[in-house]
């Protein structure tokens, strides 16, 4: 194996890399907030302010998503590290557009949840997103995307992220995660 200390690898923008591990902290942030949030009493003091922090930061993903995506189209992904088997740039392309729509589709379906159910949706106690007319089937839909089908969507996804990157740091020693980290001085 190649010492990757050796290696000069084509990294990601600063701004690329920063908009990841922001976004990388929100969903660690998000997921188990929502698990305390889904198992406390509804009349708990504290249940509404989890509900519109959670909300916040599922809008906060999905407006880094939609930045990221901007600046993806106009700053392209460096090349992977040589060596990469077809199988693995298809996997590695493949997880990570799997992982822009769920980020995107999470706070769409949960914000189609409530807003169709008669909740408002707040962002961060300084305004409520509009509401849509109250329908029963939208929202049961918005709640079988978010809850049923979507958040083991996000465990899986990122589980398989974090693993591929564990697996290209430990095991094939590539440089994989260097693309995502600012480069250290010599």
């Amino acid at each position: 194996m190649t010492d990757p200390s050796q290696i000069a690898f084509a990294r990601f923008t600063p701004v690329a890399q920063a908009l990841h591990w922001i976004t990388a902290l929100l969903v660690f942030l998000t997921v188990p907030l929502a698990w305390v949030m889904v198992n406390m009493p509804s009349t708990a003091h504290i249940a509404g302010q989890l509900f519109t922090l959670h909300e916040s930061i599922g809008i906060t993903i999905l407006m880094i998503i939609v930045v990221r995506l901007i600046w993806r189209s106009r700053h392209p992904a460096p090349p992977l590290p040589q060596g990469f088997a077809r199988w693995d740039r298809l996997a590695a392309r493949a997880s990570h557009s799997l992982l822009y729509v769920i980020l995107i589709g999470m706070p769409v379906s949960g914000y189609l949840m409530n807003a169709t159910g008669g909740f408002p949706v707040g962002f961060y106690w300084l305004f409520n997103l509009p509401g849509l007319p109250k329908t029963q089937e939208l929202s049961d839909f918005g709640f079988q995307l978010h809850v049923v089908v979507g958040q083991w969507l996000v465990y899986a996804l990122v589980i398989l992220h974090v693993s591929a990157t564990v697996w290209h740091v430990a095991v094939k020693k590539d440089g994989t995660l260097e693309r995502m980290l600012p480069k250290q001085k010599s």
